[in-house]
């Protein structure tokens, strides 16, 4: 199995990636937001295999005070390879020199960021479009 990186949105599949998304499982994500919240941050990473992409993430930053890294996503074939590991690291690369790197992690995953360095918050606070579902999800208080 080959695997090839890039950090740009050439030839990107949006509906595979939405497809990506859901099946990781990430959450219904559209082809539509897929393409403009990518394309609206600073840093992205693909992994690909046999010309589709199997691994994705994204920070948006800007350039000096933060930098928050979302939308972390492998596709369940290549989960446990490493995949993960190598995006995450990659877009903190990408993200020094801002003064805090950012990022919320799924109920349970915390462990997986906190070998890259990161910290629980005690003043962390979030307004989410869908309050109830972010509650039932572990999310929220």
């Amino acid at each position: 199995m080959s695997i090839t990186w890039t950090e740009t949105l050439d030839n990107i599949d949006w509906e595979w990636l939405s497809h990506l998304y859901a099946i990781a499982p990430l959450g219904n994500k559209s082809a539509d937001w897929l393409q403009e919240s990518f394309a609206n941050s600073r840093y992205v990473c693909f992994a690909w295999s046999d010309g589709r992409v199997i691994a994705a993430g994204r920070a948006v930053a800007d350039g000096c005070d933060v930098s928050y890294i979302g939308d972390v996503a492998v596709h369940p074939d290549f989960q446990g390879q490493g995949l993960g590991k190598q995006i995450v690291q990659t877009l903190i690369d990408r993200s020094k020199g801002h003064r805090k790197i950012l990022l919320y992690a799924n109920p349970g995953k915390e462990g997986f960021y906190e070998r890259f360095g990161f910290r629980r918050m005690k003043t962390a606070m979030a307004i989410f479009e869908n309050e109830q579902w972010a509650i039932e999800n572990g999310m929220l208080e």
